[in-house]
């Protein structure tokens, strides 16, 4: 954790270069990207399948490779201990809590002089998620992606997340059984984001991509928008906390960890006028760290 002193003379320009961490240049990505998806337009499986070779180490041979099971996924859930099981409900229970306090309503009204007014909330038919996995795993991405679109009653829900070396993450198969989730690929990156914005002669392509990711599936997302809708074109992970003598030191280690954790473009600021709670925080990164 690298302590920045607003009186150093120096303090402008150390700040400035912090500012500047999670500055992405679209235009260098772009280029090796928008080459990834016309691949993938052309050559589908055959392209995917290069593209997992190339970038997570393994070699899909045929389509099945590149599919994870129902039954995988029941026998990770039914592996997980006690404690995670319980956690994972817990977790899916109050995100689902949450979305169907969100769920919009359709309404008709009939006035007077006989106009009809109303709005139709339909729910996309088909929704593409990509969940990170490259080098984390997040089941919680999971969670928080798939429940919107299963309370929004999205009838076909499809999952794309890599497995470096074709080793796929216990607790994130556990999580896609509890969603009752069925279609899932091993594709990650820019390539995911191309199968489920075009398909190919073995997957049908999506409606809607949703899910978070590194430079490359932002700029997949933002190149396939208007073939395909996405949530949103999302930087790299920032969090700012202002703290004085009075906050919880682990509280808000915990909180600059949880972003510092997605890539190393992700910016982790504490701004605090108390020396002693700085140290404090930087105590407790040390003991956290390398839990995580």
């Amino acid at each position: 954790m690298k302590v920045l002193d607003v009186r150093s003379n120096t303090f402008e320009s150390d700040f400035e270069v912090l500012l500047m961490r999670g500055k992405m240049d679209m235009k260098e990505v772009s280029f090796i990207v928008q080459g990834l998806l016309d691949e993938i337009i052309q050559n589908g499986l055959e392209a995917i399948k290069s593209h997992i070779a190339r970038f997570d180490s393994w070699e899909a041979r045929h389509f099945q490779d590149i599919c994870i099971t129902p039954q995988e996924c029941l026998k990770a859930y039914n592996d997980l201990s006690p404690q995670l099981k319980s956690a994972l409900h817990l977790a899916y229970d109050r995100i689902y809590a949450f979305h169907q306090k969100q769920k919009v309503k359709s309404w008709i009204d009939c006035e007077e002089n006989g106009n009809i007014l109303g709005s139709k909330v339909i729910p996309m038919e088909r929704a593409g998620l990509y969940i990170p996995g490259g080098k984390a795993a997040y089941p919680s991405s999971l969670l928080m992606n798939a429940i919107p679109a299963i309370v929004a009653g999205v009838k076909e829900i499809v999952v794309c997340s890599p497995t470096p070396h074709n080793e796929p993450n216990p607790l994130l198969l556990a999580a896609l059984h509890l969603c009752q989730i069925t279609e899932v690929y091993k594709v990650g990156g820019a390539s995911a984001i191309g199968l489920m914005a075009y398909g190919c002669k073995e997957v049908k392509k999506t409606d809607v991509i949703t899910g978070p990711g590194n430079i490359f599936v932002a700029c997949a997302k933002k190149l396939v928008f208007g073939d395909v809708n996405i949530d949103m074109v999302a930087g790299p992970s920032e969090i700012a906390i202002i703290a004085d003598s009075q906050a919880n030191p682990l509280y808000i280690a915990y909180d600059l960890l949880s972003q510092a954790e997605h890539d190393e473009m992700a910016s982790s600021i504490l701004i605090s006028d108390n020396a002693k709670l700085i140290e404090s925080v930087k105590k407790h990164i040390a003991e956290i760290l390398p839990t995580m």
